[in-house]
């Protein structure tokens, strides 16, 4: 005690300092988790729309009744599809009858690495749309393969594939013209548009051997 003032030990500061910090982040992480509680629905919400967005760029929304981002199955690493990891698989109703498939698909060979690729295919086997979802192809030559870098905006290089099914098209038609094939390609950029056509048929063969498998799955809510 020294002028009526009582001094605080160091073990007592050390006491005091670490309650104020207990304290501090006790509170902290209170108003992290209910600011994450309070954005959580708004966050979904606009990451369904991002899905929904594109996935309606291969499967028009007319053509399927059902809640598709709740009617899923989760895929395991499946070498014919390139996927080295687990995807989602969307199943595509209408009136509770199966309509068509919405599936990735990753051409490897890209000529800057791999393509992603979201392919919707119907029950008939025939491919409603495809579209690449990620690649890192060479920008104004390779990229083409993308809608939006596609210069013929009337009809994007990628839509090709739509209207296509085993039934109707032999295997050695799904190459590019140069290869004897019968999708076409832009002069000086055969790599890339090569290596979707292939990742395409393997797709298409995949989803179509397993079809009435994967709408017979137990999944999600239909």
């Amino acid at each position: 005690m020294t002028g009526g003032t009582r001094e605080i030990s160091a073990p007592g500061m050390a006491l005091r300092t670490a309650a104020i910090l207990f304290v501090f982040v006790v509170l902290f992480t209170g108003l992290l988790s209910a600011a994450y509680l309070w954005t959580k629905p708004a966050i979904e919400a606009s990451a369904a729309e991002e899905k929904m967005k594109l996935v309606n760029e291969v499967l028009p929304r007319a053509e399927y009744d059902n809640a598709l981002l709740s009617d899923t199955l989760t895929l395991p690493p499946t070498p014919q599809l390139g996927l080295d990891e687990p995807s989602t698989l969307y199943r595509a109703r209408m009136g509770g009858k199966p309509v068509a498939l919405v599936f990735e698909a990753v051409a490897p060979d890209g000529y800057s690495g791999k393509i992603r690729l979201l392919i919707a295919l119907r029950a008939d086997g025939t491919v409603v749309g495809v579209r690449v979802t990620q690649h890192k192809e060479t920008p104004g030559l390779g990229d083409y393969v993308e809608v939006r870098k596609d210069k013929n905006k009337a009809r994007p290089w990628i839509t090709q594939f739509a209207g296509l099914a085993l039934a109707q098209v032999a295997d050695s038609e799904w190459k590019v013209k140069k290869d004897g094939g019968r999708i076409d390609y832009y002069a000086g950029a055969t790599v890339t548009p090569r290596a979707v056509s292939k990742a395409v048929l393997k797709a298409v063969k995949w989803a179509t051997a397993h079809r009435d498998q994967i709408f017979a799955e137990t999944g999600a809510d239909k």
